[in-house]
């Protein structure tokens, strides 16, 4: 079935679905030997003339996320699981032409072709073909970005876990309203999680950047951190951070109070893989909230 070539399995009769995979991609394929072989032809795979080297190489998946406290997925389970994906690398020989778009524009001269062909034990997943300076074996083909996304999806990210205005409140036209949340890792950050694939782990934190609050009277305020508690010295201040003051009730408003939403943005910022970037997500959490007069007592 299989000989022997510089210490790697080559299996003759894996030639003819690499060159019709590659008729597949281009719609023909020229091969180097003594005829050409078009698509629908029985290429003349004999000895000597095509041989075909497989590479095989483990590729860790989705469940080599793992993230700190609150996060949800990753590798946190005591399942034991490991799923891994498995990645065979065949080399293309003979060569196709130097014009065949699998090349995607490299030299032949100075590259390899081989088919990439992944399974996870449950599904497989498209071949595709990837081009390896010559003598090198193939690596696995890691997208940082994708393994950064990966990282951000293992974590939990909530809406504000909003401390004030509070539903069960009480407020008044006119005195100023101190805003603020509690902080955690899943409502406000920050929020580290990993992944890993093929050699390569990608590490993602996540910090809430700003809160804009739409206060229910048309008026929006954005604060960039999570506000001030308020305490009972500081009177009729103002919050020196994230505040609002009502000009009038809530007694117009639908079941008489002023939907307020607080929108948080998470600032992600990711490195591995020698690369670096920065996503971002949005989430919510809404409140009703009851705005009256002062009662003057005559």
């Amino acid at each position: 079935m299989g000989d022997e070539v510089d210490g790697h399995e080559v299996d003759r009769s894996r030639a003819v679905l690499l060159i019709r995979r590659l008729a597949v991609l281009a719609g023909a394929l020229v091969v180097a030997s003594a005829g050409i072989a078009h698509a629908g032809d029985d290429p003349d795979v004999g000895a000597g003339k095509c041989q075909v080297i497989k590479f095989c190489v483990d590729v860790g998946v989705g469940d080599e996320s793992g993230g700190s406290d609150g996060q949800a997925g990753g590798s946190q389970g005591d399942d034991g699981s490991d799923s891994k994906m498995k990645c065979t690398y065949t080399k293309v020989d003979p060569k196709p032409p130097a014009n065949h778009p699998a090349w995607k524009g490299k030299d032949p001269k100075k590259n390899d072709l081989y088919l990439m062909e992944c399974s996870d034990g449950a599904q497989n997943n498209p071949a595709s073909f990837i081009v390896v300076p010559t003598g090198r074996n193939p690596a696995p083909q890691v997208d940082p970005a994708e393994l950064a996304q990966r990282a951000v999806d293992s974590m939990t990210l909530l809406g504000p876990d909003i401390a004030s205005p509070r539903a069960a409140g009480k407020y008044t036209v006119g005195v100023p309203m101190w805003m603020w949340v509690n902080e955690s890792a899943t409502t406000y950050g920050p929020n580290t999680a990993t992944a890993t694939a093929g050699g390569v782990t990608v590490t993602a934190t996540a910090e809430v950047s700003k809160i804009v609050w739409t206060m229910g009277d048309g008026a929006s305020v954005t604060c960039n951190g999570p506000g001030t508690p308020y305490t009972s010295s500081e009177g009729m201040a103002q919050s020196p951070t994230c505040g609002h003051v009502y000009a009038k009730t809530s007694a117009s408003a639908q079941s008489g109070k002023f939907p307020v939403t607080a929108t948080s943005t998470w600032t992600i910022n990711w490195a591995g893989g020698g690369q670096a970037g920065q996503l971002t997500e949005v989430r919510q959490t809404n409140v009703q909230v009851a705005v009256g007069e002062v009662q003057v007592v005559r």
